[in-house]
């Protein structure tokens, strides 16, 4: 329940791992294996978008065996940003003062996440799991992958100048306080740029925000969520977001012009 002391910290009390999953029957029992075994102490929230693999029973079945695993169904796969904002909803409603996201996938390693209750115990408010500071590494990706990576994260920096070098990683710790400011206002982004999105607002809000390496791996089962799409929202986006960034800039230097 919530007020239980996480494994690796002393602090960060009321810890609960958001994983949202569509068609994640092959990866999310042994991921929740390993995170369970990784954080005893930790809560699961599996977010179910309705997957027709049986994902969503299987979750059930596994909460029904093991208190700290929760399940959110939902009625159709309406993407990665509302299905994690549904948990982060579920999480104030329950009384959980720090919450992570993290993919069934695979992709993050369970037993990594102390990296990141450690930074929040530390102080921080966002924690980053970072493929691409030093320590970070990926694990099997092809070379189109990386370079999109690389490249969507640089397009991030020099439109929005974030002090982060992976606004996009989607392995993260926010003390649940910060996620309600950043709640405030309606958070529209469905796809990965909603990681940019609630980055931007953290950096914007003044919060501190700490990236720790983590090693990131290639997907061996299912298939991955990343399409043209999702790649074409984050483009518009994030172009949206830096031209209304340069825009308040310069009224900024215009009313400085007009008071001297």
């Amino acid at each position: 329940m919530p007020g239980h002391t996480p494994q690796g910290t002393s602090e960060c009390t009321g810890l609960l791992v958001v994983m949202p999953t569509y068609n994640e029957r092959a990866t999310l029992p042994g991921t929740l294996h390993r995170l369970r075994r990784a954080v005893p102490l930790a809560h699961v929230l599996v977010v179910d978008d309705a997957s027709p693999d049986g994902t969503g029973d299987w979750a059930d079945q596994a909460a029904a065996e093991d208190g700290s695993i929760h399940v959110l169904h939902r009625t159709a796969k309406n993407g990665l940003g509302p299905a994690y904002l549904a948990g982060f909803e579920w999480g104030f409603e329950h009384g959980f003062d720090v919450i992570v996201e993290m993919d069934a996938d695979a992709s993050h390693r369970p037993e990594q996440l102390p990296r990141l209750l450690d930074a929040i115990q530390d102080g921080a408010e966002l924690a980053v799991g970072s493929r691409w500071i030093p320590g970070g590494r990926v694990h099997d990706w092809p070379l189109h992958r990386l370079l999109l990576s690389r490249g969507a994260n640089l397009y991030v920096r020099l439109w929005l100048a974030l002090p982060v070098h992976d606004a996009t990683a989607g392995f993260r710790a926010y003390r649940a306080d910060l996620l309600r400011v950043l709640m405030r206002e309606s958070v529209a982004s469905q796809g990965y740029c909603f990681q940019v999105d609630m980055t931007r607002r953290a950096w914007a809000a003044g919060a501190d925000i700490r990236e720790v390496p983590i090693d990131f791996d290639e997907r061996t089962d299912g298939v991955s969520k990343m399409s043209s799409r999702i790649v074409r929202e984050a483009l518009v986006r994030v172009t949206l977001w830096g031209i209304q960034r340069r825009w308040q800039q310069l009224k900024s230097l215009l009313r400085q012009g007009r008071r001297r």
